[in-house]
């Protein structure tokens, strides 16, 4: 049933996912599948798509070999020290600290990034979970220093992009891979699966810019502290964790977070976030404008 939402001061019509809303919120059934394709289409196999679409999310070991995770860290850190990625707005910093948080827009500036994308490892598995051609719609390296690293609360993806990029259905996957060892103490990602089949309303407008401190923390469009509650009461919450290298696949609606890192080891992630091309962006759902480019990619080329 398509719901009417009172967002940013207008009506939100037809928009299947309302949020930034001003009412009580509430838990809306996701209607879209989490696997759209057939284990004709790609590496994952009848069971592990049925594992997919029940928990909304798999993880792949040795996705990446020690030269390549090498290669990839070597980017982050040229990325992370390039004037121009930092002028860019680009590199989001630690409040406080000033360590590197995210780069953002990576496989444009990084033509190992770019290969990797491309590769069947990666883009037949991001195919086949989608169920046709996709496209980047975001791509970026979190980094988690020892000691100074912070967490980030609990949220679904599809929530932010959504509201604030105007993705319509959550057809979208990321590919969180790891470069660094993600033990379950230094900040590795929480996931509660099989919260994918709800879509959690937030309350409250979208600030605008708002991207310009919700990279840095996130304080609108997250879920209360009752819901949060009332999720992992049913869904339970479990961690990612791997030697660098391991792939995590998590439907864009997953809730998710991570905790700070305390610990003396450091971690790092690269996210691609793949998108359908039958699922392009149109106008924000309850910002007053799209993000920038280097957030939400515009650009709807396929993948080859």
């Amino acid at each position: 049933m398509t719901q009417v939402a009172e967002v940013q001061g207008f009506t939100n019509h037809n928009d299947r996912y309302p949020t930034r809303i001003t009412s009580e919120p509430s838990m809306l059934q996701r209607n879209e599948p989490a696997a759209w394709g057939t284990p004709a289409d790609g590496p994952f196999d009848a069971a592990a798509l049925a594992g997919h679409e029940a928990r909304g999310f798999t993880i792949v070991d040795h996705v990446l070999n020690t030269g390549e995770v090498m290669t990839c860290r070597e980017e982050l850190d040229r990325l992370s020290r390039d004037p121009s990625m930092r002028d860019s707005g680009r590199v989001i910093t630690e409040r406080g600290s000033g360590e590197v948080r995210s780069v953002f827009d990576v496989h444009r500036r990084s033509d190992v990034v770019a290969a990797l994308i491309r590769d069947g490892r990666i883009l037949d598995r991001a195919r086949q979970l989608l169920g046709s051609d996709v496209y980047i719609h975001q791509s970026r390296i979190n980094s988690m220093p020892g000691f100074k690293g912070t967490g980030f609360y609990w949220h679904s993806d599809f929530e932010t992009w959504h509201a604030e990029d105007g993705l319509p259905v959550p057809r979208a996957v990321s590919c969180s891979i790891t470069l660094t060892e993600n033990y379950p103490f230094n900040g590795s990602l929480m996931v509660m699966p099989g919260s994918h089949k709800r879509f959690v309303q937030c309350v409250g407008a979208t600030p605008d810019d708002n991207y310009t401190s919700s990279l840095v923390e996130q304080e609108v469009g997250v879920p209360r502290r009752e819901d949060v509650t009332r999720m992992a009461a049913e869904f339970g919450i479990d961690q990612f964790t791997g030697a660098a290298g391991t792939a995590l696949w998590f439907d864009s609606n997953v809730m998710h977070g991570s905790g700070n890192n305390i610990t003396p080891y450091p971690r790092s992630n690269l996210f691609l976030v793949f998108n359908s091309v039958e699922n392009t962006l149109v106008a924000p759902f309850a910002a007053p404008r799209p993000r920038p480019e280097y957030i939400a990619s515009r650009d709807f080329t396929p993948l080859s």
